[in-house]
């Protein structure tokens, strides 16, 4: 089969098969990982990265292939996640603006574009590292560029395309001393050989299996003789910066924008920096010691969306099965007292994770039902070990509790009334560290203003509300404290509650599914809020609390 020209609609399928091959695969590349370390998930971050861009590409195929490689680009962008998942972005939105005006586009012209995504992701990483995806991806465009100078079929190209890649990502041990140690290749530049093998066979007319490849030998033999994780050979301590932290800014603010100017003032607080961005957004991926100061950098240039920070050194030391105390913030064995402590209340192993990952130093087990001593705060503000320490109650019972330990803690206390969940988290990512505690308080509770909080719940005896005939067992749907409806079914509660609640200023909604709540619920209220109100971005944590199904945050 010979192919000479390739228009959107079959780029579109390449582009499809080569996002279900990764994530046939996703598991596969995962294993793989070790650089950087920690980030144990290149396959997982590759994947959703590369199904936001199919979908993307699923709702605009058409003849045209530069609109359908912007589309690619668009989705890549709005999913990408992780330092693998923006690069990957990255490669195809300079493949997409290479072939944007064209119609249709020859073999030479895909290799040219393959290229210039190459010189694109290069741009956007701050220290491009060899070895990795950035490699295998430029071995295999450079290739590309001398075989369509003989190649004018495109099967044929993507043929030696897929070899040269194959063949750097075999290279990869020799340039990064620690895959060769552990015995692997790149995660990252075989997550992109996948997406690769994925164009070739639709390309070809062909179905690649679902079923995942089976782990290399040399794997295996690692496993069998050492019982560890890739991961295994660095140790927790060694991690520098811990916070993985990603975010995207919606350019609104007055401050001029300059992506060269922004990667390199972010620069400074971290490593692993990739900074992407367009007209509308700056999506941003670093690994930093201090991620409330990098979020406070951005926020200079619009609203925060999209937030995500993973403890680094916790994901580390539970791979690897470390019982040594880790160095983190909440439990560090220095003396010397920080400046500041933030404490925060919550039930829910995820809530709890969420918290610590935006700034919390210590959570106490809290919440409705459960409501935490005085003396259980105290012991947490000395836990802390700040001359001054932020408490967030999260809910409006604990509120008193806190300003008692306030009064009789020898640190200067700070209460923010926080009454939900979502409004604690709002009010953590506006701390600023330089701050004093005045003005600090001033701007966590001002921002709490600007958070709506939804909560579904069951009632636990028949009663009677504001005109509600409530009976045991009805689903509640609370609207910032305030019952406003009920029903027997816990899914449609949930979307009578969030069709009250949004409207034309909601942008972001945040879904905390708590224990009583199935994938198939949430499913549901994603679907229901995508298809009716089209511009509202949707976020789910599994924040396992208990009592109550969901907790809903709009921004």
């Amino acid at each position: 089969m010979s192919i000479k020209v390739l228009d959107g609609k079959r780029f579109a399928e390449m582009v499809i098969q080569g996002a279900n091959h990764l994530s046939a695969n996703a598991n596969y590349v995962d294993a793989l990982n070790v650089f950087p370390v920690p980030d144990g998930d290149t396959g997982t971050n590759m994947n959703l990265s590369m199904t936001s861009g199919a979908k993307e590409v699923k709702n605009n195929v058409q003849e045209h292939i530069g609109k359908v490689g912007s589309a690619l680009a668009k989705g890549l962008l709005m999913g990408a996640r992780g330092n693998s998942g923006v690069i990957l972005s990255q490669l195809f939105r300079g493949f997409a603006k290479a072939i944007e005006s064209k119609p249709t586009i020859t073999a030479k012209e895909f290799a040219a574009a393959l290229d210039s995504g190459v010189a694109t992701a290069y741009k956007a990483v701050m220290k491009p590292v060899e070895g990795t995806i950035l490699t295998v991806a430029k071995d295999a465009a450079k290739h590309a560029v001398v075989a369509a100078k003989s190649h004018d079929d495109l099967v044929g190209l993507m043929e030696e395309v897929l070899k040269e890649a194959k063949a750097s990502l075999n290279r990869t041990p020799d340039l990064l001393p620690v895959l060769k140690e552990v015995g692997v290749v790149d995660s990252g530049g075989q997550g992109l050989v996948f997406v690769y093998e994925g164009f070739l066979a639709e390309l070809r007319g062909e179905k690649l299996p679902d079923s995942p490849a089976s782990m290399p030998n040399m794997n295996e033999l690692v496993s069998a003789e050492h019982h560890k994780s890739v991961q295994s050979h660095m140790n927790t301590e060694d991690i520098e910066f811990g916070y993985c932290t990603e975010f995207m800014v919606r350019l609104e603010g007055e401050t001029k924008f300059s992506e060269e100017d922004f990667r390199q003032d972010l620069s400074k607080y971290g490593d692993s920096l990739l900074v992407i961005s367009d007209e509308e957004v700056v999506k941003v991926h670093i690994h930093s010691e201090q991620p409330g100061e990098v979020l406070t950098y951005g926020q200079k240039y619009g609203n925060l969306i999209n937030m995500k920070i993973e403890n680094m050194r916790q994901q580390h030391s539970n791979i690897v099965g470390e019982s040594t105390p880790l160095r983190t913030e909440a439990n560090t064995t220095k003396k010397e007292k920080r400046e500041y402590g933030v404490v925060a209340v919550s039930m829910g192993s995820g809530i709890a994770e969420l918290f610590r990952s935006i700034g919390a130093n210590a959570v106490i087990e809290g919440g409705q039902t459960m409501n935490p001593s005085t003396e259980d705060i105290i012991t947490a503000i000395k836990e802390v070990n700040a001359r001054k320490v932020i408490i967030l109650p999260n809910n409006k019972n604990i509120i008193m509790a806190a300003e008692q330990a306030a009064q009789v803690a020898e640190e200067e206390v700070i209460v923010i009334p926080s009454k939900t969940v979502p409004q604690g988290m709002t009010a953590l990512l506006s701390f600023n560290p330089s701050a004093d505690g005045a003005l600090n308080k001033d701007t966590m509770t001002e921002a709490m203003q600007h958070v709506k909080t939804g909560q579904l719940t069951y009632a636990v005896r028949d009663t009677s509300i504001e005109g509600l005939e409530i009976s045991t067992g009805d689903f509640m749907g609370l609207a910032d404290g305030k019952i406003v409806l009920k029903d027997q079914d816990k899914v449609k509660a949930a979307k009578e509650l969030l069709g009250q609640m949004l409207d034309e200023d909601s942008e972001i909604l945040t879904i905390l599914k708590g224990e009583d709540a199935s994938d198939e619920d949430v499913d549901a209220i994603v679907e229901f809020v995508e298809s009716k109100f089209k511009d509202v971005e949707v976020e789910v944590h599994n924040g396992e609390q208990p009592l109550y199904a969901f907790i809903f945050a709009i921004e």
